[in-house]
């Protein structure tokens, strides 16, 4: 790997005319993969493309004047300095806001690149273009916002946050969700049929991080081989799935870690407290994301809570 520092001003050019052909193909990358869901943003980085094209073809010009037509293959790997993007097609399903920070990073970055190779390039010409490269990326994000503007109706923004919206529902929230109202309500019948049936804050511990892990378990392979989510939106499956066993550990493990505590009555209180958090935290997240009132998303997980929770504790007391 070669510093910057040691780069000729061939190698410079060469360096240029490779990030701005890499610019140019991560931009198409991101309109392709928004064009479905966000085909108004994807216009805006397809302009942003043509733009780095503009930019590839004014550099190899200048190359060619001064160094001839062979240009030697250096890439941003090669040399130090340059932050590592991770590739575009290992973001699936791509995220509006994903593209937009990387954008914003990528001009940015090229811009210092410019600027740096302006300040050691001799050649008049080709420090004149370097120049003026590092300010037409100083200005893209504002070419950007006038994209923004001309394509980006507020109709069309709003139609765009809303989609953006359903997909962070589909593939997030639901199997998040679904977990969690899976850990927090199917796991109280065996911890606290455990507790009352041995009064032992230990025994009901290990009943609880087993029924707790177990849920988690199943519940993400469950969710991981529901549908692979080519037709439904709803993302990559084992994402999926990761969410969902994650959460429904997570809302087990709330009401079992009470039991720490050696105290029984003690112990039992405030895993009562927390599993009342629990049911309340439920609700907030269906009136938020799953636009369910609040009151009728209460009274829907509390009965289901209460009704699990007596079950745990009349067969434990039997």
């Amino acid at each position: 790997m070669r510093t910057f520092e040691s780069l000729t001003e061939r190698e410079i050019l060469a360096l240029a005319i490779t990030l701005e052909e890499e610019d140019s193909r991560v931009y198409a990358d991101f309109a392709e993969g928004l064009k479905e869901s966000f085909p108004a943003t994807a216009q805006i980085f397809e302009g942003m493309r043509l733009e780095e094209v503009g930019h590839r073809e004014r550099l190899f010009e200048a190359y060619r004047q001064r160094f001839g037509e062979h240009i030697p293959l250096l890439r941003r790997e090669d040399v130090k300095g340059f932050v590592r993007r991770r590739p575009v097609w290992l973001i699936r399903p791509l995220g509006l806001e994903v593209a937009r920070r990387q954008a914003s990073t990528m001009e940015e970055e090229t811009r210092r690149f410019y600027e740096q190779a302006a300040k050691r390039t001799q050649d008049l010409g080709i420090r004149q273009l370097l120049d003026t490269l590092a300010e037409e990326e100083r200005s893209h994000e504002h070419r950007a916002d006038e994209l923004e503007k001309e394509k980006l109706q507020p109709a069309t923004r709003e139609q765009e946050e809303h989609a953006a919206r359903r997909l962070f529902v589909l593939q997030v929230v639901q199997p998040g969700l679904a977990g969690l109202m899976d850990g927090s309500v199917s796991t109280l019948a065996p911890v606290f049929a455990a507790a009352f049936a041995t009064h032992k804050s230990w025994d009901a511990f290990l009943v609880g991080m087993a029924a707790s892990i177990g849920a988690g378990i199943s519940m993400g392979f469950a969710e991981a081989l529901s549908d692979d989510g080519s037709l439904t939106g709803r993302g990559h499956p084992w994402i999926r799935g990761v969410i969902c066993g994650l959460m429904t550990t997570l809302g087990g493990i709330g009401h079992t870690l009470p039991f720490l505590i050696k105290n029984f009555g003690m112990a039992t209180s405030v895993a009562v407290v927390v599993v009342a958090i629990e049911l309340f935290a439920i609700s907030l997240i269906r009136h938020k994301y799953m636009d369910t009132p609040f009151l009728a998303a209460a009274l829907q997980v509390v009965v289901g809570g209460v009704l699990v929770f007596i079950t745990g504790i009349l067969i434990g007391s039997s």
